[in-house]
Parts: structure tokens; C-alpha cells; sequence
């Protein structure tokens, strides 16, 4: 259903490159992704058997198996609100600037301008974190099948091969990684079921519902049994980011204005489905507690497959798990050049008349596309020497691309009354979802600050434990800030295409 309730000020449903014109852009991508591609970036991105099956050793020691299982339905519950949020502001702004040309919309140039940053740094953050974690997973597969040590310099070089890969697949048009986007869909929903089926057949004992959803576990360090159940909640909030997806792919999709929308939308919901099954198939299969979160693999989810299946059933599972993230990396691929693209096509980052040119043959930004994949690169790099950095890329991620989902949704709230909805609205409904969705994002933005794990001897915190998601924020804020005061004056979204010729951007295209 497009909408709940009725609005009389709708905007109404509009040919998408005549939409687009009259939001201020000349149609230059190619359109070639339909409504079901549209979610399937989306739900690629999200990808529950690459956050759960990364942050499942989290959930063991922060909470244990209640905090995982409600913690999943509790916080599911809340992205379907900030969810919602955002797939209005998209109707009424499907561009593939996204949540930048949204805040920019709704509150002016300066709320547009630090919700890109944040946006894109964290995009490029979900990139670096999605590849390595991929890189960490393919090298427990590799020690499971020839003996592989997986030292951090041969992680490294897995993961540079991993982002050659989506560099590669990227470079060849939005039709492929659309098709791509489709295919993982399926083997999403299949590999959750062959995983959960496996782990339901197989083993000759299962632990009791009881234990599932009522044992409670705190191996943090920290006295507090209700900061720790919080704390918990980040593998959930963790495993739902990447949505903004369909918002970023809505220049080359098809009835943008509608399907956009209800790809976010339809993305959060079969995840949050899917991650449920996936992590109670998990929990009900733990053979022995203490040894799963201690494995000598580095990922509890292997440890279960071993003590499970046996080594043979375990390297196929882990097979299945690595493939699903390597779709979800290159999904994030397509998305964090397509926020470069329509940033640098305002303009707002350095060098943008190179960022924002286009293939002529295949509508892609190439060059966008290969930035996106060097600055993950570089953002990896310190994991080459510090046993923290892989927290610290995590953070980047989800510092800086949760608070930006809010952002449009504020203003949209804040601004109600000169908001005009696109034709997928919340009807009256729409200020008490954007406000729920903004309080539940300030919650989890403290969240994701505060220090997880309680060093030993009475420290509170340790080169060890040190969060450093307040530091990703502070730093994601200054380089906005600076960057602004030196290109305030060349930051501008484009006018009307009636005022500028489409000659204007012939020499963007080549």
C-alpha cells in the first residue's frame, strides 16, 4: 500500500525523467533497474548473513541469547519507523543524492552539506567494513581447508582482491549489478534457510527455547545488566544500515517516485524477518557456550558449524556465508559511487568535475566508482598494525550514516507544513513516525559512543577498548566543517533544467 491515510497536498505521480527535471537535474544516468532491483540493493546492502554472522560474537558476550533474539524484534521494529521516515522523504526527492538533496531541501544549504558528509564518509566506511569482514571470513574458510595462518598482512591482501573484484563488476553499468542485486536475493533467503535448516536437522542436541530467549550473558566487564542488554542492541542497529540504497540507486530505477520508497521499506522488512530465523537457527544450535565464543577461528557462527556439522559441513556453510557478503560488498560499492557522483556534482568534493563524469557507453560514473573503492582501501590500511582498527572502520560506518538518516526526517518533521509528499506518504501519520524515528536515532548515535567492554584491573577504558566512534564523529565533523569554509561559495544544487541546457553537461560525459 503507497500510503496510510490521506493528503489532499500530495505531489503527484510524474514521469520520472520530467520528475527529475523539476527537482533541478537533467536525467544523465540510465534507468535500467527496476522495482525489484531497487530493493534488492537494499536488501544486498543490509545483508543479514554479513552483519549477524560479523557481530554474532558481540551479541554472545553482550547479553547472550535474549539480548540477540528480543533485542533483533525491539530494534527491527524501530528502523521500520526510521525506515518509513525516509522512504517519504524519498517519494517526494528521489534523487541519487539522496539524504543530502533531502536536508538541503527541507532546512537549506548547510543541513545539506553535512548530511553529505556524513552520509558519504559513512558509505565509505560500510564499504572497508563489508570487504574486510568478508577478507576475515574468507580466511577461516582457507585455514579450515589448507592450513591458511591469517595474519594481518594476508587479510590484507584478501580484501584488496575483494574490492578489485567490485571495482571491476561496478565498472560494467547498473544492469549488471542490478542483475547481480536480484541474484543475491534469493541466495540470501535460500542460504538462510540452508543454513537454519542444516543446524535444525543435523545435530542430535539443540539447546532449549529457554536458553534462546531467556539466557542472559555479560562477559563485558560491566556491572550493569541494563547497560549491558543496550549494549546489546548494536548488533541489531549494526546489521540494518545500508538502506538508503534504493535512494541512492533512484536515477536508474524505474517509477522512482514509487518504487524507491517501497524498496526500503520491503528491504528492512524481509531482513528483519530473515535475520530472526537466521540468528534463532544460530542460538538453538550452539553445542557448547563457552567454546563458541572462545574459537580459535576468530567467528563464533564457524565454530557452531563445526561442532554441528563436522569440518566438511562447516567449510560449505562458510562458503555460502562469503559469497553473500561479497554480493553485499559490491552492492555497497555501487551505492557509496553513487553518492560520490551526485555530491560531486553539486559541487562539493574535491575534484568534482572528475567524480561526476559519466561512461559514455554504460551511463556509470567510473571514476566515482574507483574513488569509492581507493578511500576504503585506505581507510583499512591501519588494520595492518592495530588489532582495534577494524572497530574503528566499523564506527566510520555507522557514526556517520545513522545520524544522516535522521536528518531529512527531522526537517521533515520540523518543517511539516511546507513539505509536500511524493505519492508514497504516511498520510497523517507521517509526523509521528519522522518523530520516533529521530528519538530512536539520537538513542542509538549515544549508543554507538559509549565504551563496550570494561578492561581488566578497574580501568575504565584501554587502548584495547576505547570506542572509537566519537572520535570517527568528531573527525567526520571537522572535515565537513573545514571543507566548508573553504568551498562554501562553489556549493550549489544545480537550477531548473529549464534554466540549464542540457549542453551544460556534455563535456561531463565521456
Amino acid at each position: 500500500m503507497p500510503h496510510l491515510g490521506s493528503n489532499h497536498r500530495a505531489r503527484p505521480r510524474k514521469p520520472d525523467d520530467v520528475y527529475l527535471r523539476e527537482l533541478g537535474y537533467e536525467p544523465v544516468l540510465i534507468r535500467r533497474m527496476g522495482p525489484f532491483g531497487n530493493f534488492a540493493i537494499s536488501f544486498s546492502v543490509i545483508s543479514v548473513l554479513s552483519g549477524c554472522m560479523t557481530l554474532y560474537g558481540f551479541g554472545l558476550n553482550t547479553g547472550g541469547p535474549s539480548v540477540m533474539l528480543w533485542g533483533w524484534i525491539v530494534v527491527g521494529a524501530m528502523v521500520m519507523f526510521i525506515g518509513a521516515g525516509l522512504a517519504e522523504v524519498t517519494s517526494a526527492y528521489p534523487t541519487a543524492g539522496a539524504l543530502f538533496y533531502q536536508a538541503e531541501q527541507l532546512g537549506g544549504r548547510k543541513w545539506g552539506w553535512y548530511t553529505g558528509w556524513l552520509n558519504l564518509l559513512g558509505l565509505l566506511g560500510a564499504i572497508a567494513g563489508i570487504d574486510y569482514g568478508a577478507a576475515l571470513f574468507t580466511g577461516a574458510f582457507l585455514n579450515l581447508q589448507w592450513g591458511f595462518e591469517p595474519t594481518p598482512s594476508k587479510i590484507m591482501v584478501i580484501f584488496l582482491c575483494i574490492l578489485a573484484l567490485h571495482l571491476v563488476l561496478n565498472l560494467f553499468g547498473v544492469r549488471l549489478v542490478s542483475i547481480l542485486n536480484s541474484i543475491s536475493v534469493w541466495w540470501h533467503l535460500g542460504s538462510v534457510t540452508l543454513i537454519v535448516g542444516a543446524l535444525a536437522i543435523v545435530p542430535s542436541h539443540h539447546q532449549s527455547a529457554d536458553f534462546v530467549f531467556g539466557e542472559f550473558v555479560n562477559n563485558t566487564g560491566w556491572s550493569s545488566p541494563v547497560y549491558v542488554a543496550v549494549l546489546g542492541l548494536l548488533l541489531a542497529q549494526y546489521t540494518f544500515c545500508g538502506y538508503d540504497a534504493s535512494a541512492h540507486l533512484s536515477e536508474e530505477t524505474t517509477d522512482a517516485q514509487v518504487s524507491a520508497s517501497r524498496g526500503i521499506i520491503h528491504a528492512i522488512g524481509w531482513s528483519w524477518l530473515a535475520g530472526f530465523v537466521l540468528l534463532a537457527g544460530l542460538t538453538f544450535a550452539i553445542q557448547d557456550y563457552a567454546g563458541t565464543v572462545g574459537t580459535a577461528t576468530g567467528a563464533p557462527p564457524v565454530q557452531i558449524f563445526l561442532d554441528a556439522l563436522g569440518i566438511a559441513g562447516a567449510k560449505a556453510l562458510l562458503l555460502v556465508v562469503i559469497v553473500a557478503q561479497l554480493f553485499c560488498g559490491n552492492a555497497e560499492t555501487a551505492t557509496a559511487s553513487r553518492m560520490v557522483f551526485a555530491f560531486s556534482r553539486d559541487p562539493a568534493m574535491p575534484g568534482s568535475r572528475l567524480w561526476r563524469q559519466l561512461d559514455h557507453r554504460t551511463g556509470t560514473p567510473r571514476k566515482a566508482v574507483v574513488l569509492s573503492v581507493v578511500c576504503a582501501a585506505v581507510l583499512a590500511l591501519p588494520s595492518l598494525h592495530s588489532p582495534v582498527a577494524y572497530a574503528a572502520i566499523t564506527s566510520i560506518n555507522v557514526i556517520g550514516i545513522t545520524p544522516a538518516y535522521a536528518i531529512p526526517i527531522f526537517l521533515r518533521v520540523k518543517n511539516r507544513h511546507r513539505f509536500r509528499p511524493g505519492p508514497w506518504n504516511l498520510g497523517r501519520w507521517g509526523v509521528t513516525v519522522g518523530t520516533i524515528a529521530v528519538i530512536w536515532v539520537g538513542f542509538v548515535t549515544v549508543l554507538f559512543c559509549l565504551p563496550q567492554t570494561r578492561p581488566e584491573g578497574g580501568a575504565l577504558i584501554s587502548v584495547e577498548t576505547f570506542n572509537y566512534a566519537p572520535v570517527a564523529l568528531l573527525v567526520v565533523l571537522l572535515l565537513a566543517w573545514g571543507w566548508w569554509h573553504k568551498r562554501e561559495s562553489s556549493y550549489d544544487v544545480p537550477a531548473p533544467s529549464r534554466d540549464r541546457p542540457v549542453a551544460a553537461y556534455e563535456d561531463e560525459v565521456v
